[in-house]
């Protein structure tokens, strides 16, 4: 489990990096609530990404984004819902579902997955 638990961190700092590199501003890491948890928070101008990210290190099990299931993307629309609930905010944004796949070295973020 702790391997899992150090892959999986390493996985979301590669992905905190890009979307730095993107010009994004990180809002929220890890965000939990009794619902579940959101990975990434990330926002540039009126954009705020929620991103899921998952980390393998082999296709041994199919890709990463493939077990973002409608299920899991139900569940992360309702805890992004929560979140921007607590927020404070002083203008609209436009919210954006996205997921990042980490292969090995590999790093691709699937932008507007669902």
């Amino acid at each position: 489990m702790a391997y899992n638990q150090a892959l999986g961190r390493w996985g979301e700092d590669r992905v905190v990096r890009w979307y730095r590199r993107q010009g994004f501003r990180v809002l929220d890491r890890n965000w939990r609530c009794s619902s579940g948890e959101l990975d990434v928070i990330a926002q540039r101008g009126p954009v705020v990404a929620v991103c899921e990210v998952k980390t393998r290190t082999s296709l041994a099990f199919g890709t990463p984004a493939e077990a973002v299931g409608w299920q899991k993307q139900r569940r992360i629309r309702r805890l992004a819902a929560q979140w921007l609930a607590e927020q404070e905010r002083s203008g609209p944004v436009q919210l954006r579902f996205d997921v990042a796949e980490v292969i090995g070295r590999e790093l691709r973020v699937i932008e507007a997955a669902f």
